[in-house]
C-alpha cells in the first residue's frame, strides 16, 4: 500500500449530480451554465479553468447557490492539481475548493456532490500540507465519503473516491485493498466509460500483480469513444493509461 495519499491520486475527481452515474448537468442558462461550458472543455487551453473560476467567484459574490458552490469546489481542486505552480497556490486552492464545498453542505446537508467535493479538497489540502496532516484528518474525509455514498449509493465518482480512499490509505490506518477494487467494480458497474475508476482499478489489479488484468483495463481506457468526461480523459486518464502500460512492458 502507498503512503498516504488520501487525497486520490491523480486524476481529478469529477462527481455526477444526483443518484444516478451519469456526467454532471448545469442548469440550463446563467453563471453556472457558462462557466461548465468553459470548463467541460479544459482540454482545448487549461486557462479555461481560471475563466471559469473567476467567473464563479464573482457570481457567488452576488448569490450563493448549491450548483455555484459545487462547481467552484470541483474548478478549484482542477486549477490547483493542473494550474499552480507552487505549493502555497495548491494549497490555496485546495482550502478555499473545501471551504466552498463546505458552504455547498450547509446550504444542502443531503446533497452528495457537496460532501463528495468536500472530502475531495479536504483530502488534497491534507496531504499537500503533509502526512501527519493527512493521517490526522482520515476521518473526517472517510465520514463526508461515506455521507456521499449514503446520499447517492449508485454514483459512480463517489464509489470511484471511496475506492481510491481505501487504496492510497496505509493498512495500519484503515487501507484496504480489496475494498478498494470492490468500489472501482462497483463505479464502473455504474458508469462503464467513467475512466477514472477504470485506471484506479488497474492500479489496484497492478498493486496484486493481476497484470494481464491491468493491461486490459489500460487498454480499455485508451479505446474509449465516449469517457464520460472527456477534457479529464484527454489530459489525465488516457496519459496515466498510457504511462501505467509503459511501466508493466516485461511484466507476467
Amino acid at each position: 500500500m502507498t503512503a498516504t495519499r488520501v487525497g486520490l491520486a491523480l486524476i481529478a475527481l469529477v462527481p455526477a449530480v444526483g443518484p444516478t452515474a451519469a456526467a454532471w448537468s448545469p442548469p440550463a442558462a446563467g453563471p453556472v451554465a457558462e462557466a461548465w461550458a468553459l470548463f467541460e472543455r479544459y482540454d482545448e487551453d487549461l486557462a479555461r479553468i481560471d475563466r471559469a473560476r473567476d467567473l464563479l467567484e464573482r457570481a457567488i459574490r452576488q448569490e450563493r447557490t448549491v450548483d455555484a458552490l459545487i462547481l467552484l469546489a470541483w474548478l478549484h481542486l482542477s486549477w490547483a492539481d493542473l494550474r499552480a505552480a507552487a505549493p502555497e497556490e495548491k494549497l490555496a486552492g485546495y482550502e478555499r475548493g473545501r471551504d466552498v464545498a463546505k458552504l455547498a453542505v450547509e446550504l444542502a446537508p443531503r446533497n452528495p456532490e457537496a460532501h463528495l467535493w468536500y472530502a475531495a479538497n479536504l483530502g488534497r489540502w491534507a496531504t499537500t500540507k503533509g502526512k501527519l496532516r493527512a493521517a490526522f484528518l482520515l476521518g473526517t474525509i472517510r465520514e463526508a465519503i461515506e455521507t456521499a455514498l449514503t446520499l447517492a449509493p449508485n454514483s459512480a465518482p463517489a464509489l470511484a473516491l471511496a475506492g481510491s480512499f481505501y487504496f492510497e490509505t496505509p493498512g495500519l490506518l484503515g487501507g484496504d485493498l480489496t475494498r478498494a477494487e470492490a468500489y472501482q467494480r462497483k463505479a464502473l458497474a455504474a458508469d462503464p466509460s467513467f475512466t477514472r475508476a477504470r485506471v484506479e482499478l488497474a492500479r489496484c489489479l497492478i498493486e496484486q500483480r493481476r497484470y494481464a488484468e491491468a493491461r486490459r483495463e489500460l487498454r480499455r481506457v485508451l479505446d474509449e469513444s465516449r469517457p464520460s468526461y472527456r477534457a479529464d480523459w484527454v489530459v489525465k486518464h488516457r496519459p496515466a493509461a498510457e504511462r501505467l502500460l509503459a511501466d508493466l512492458r516485461g511484466k507476467s
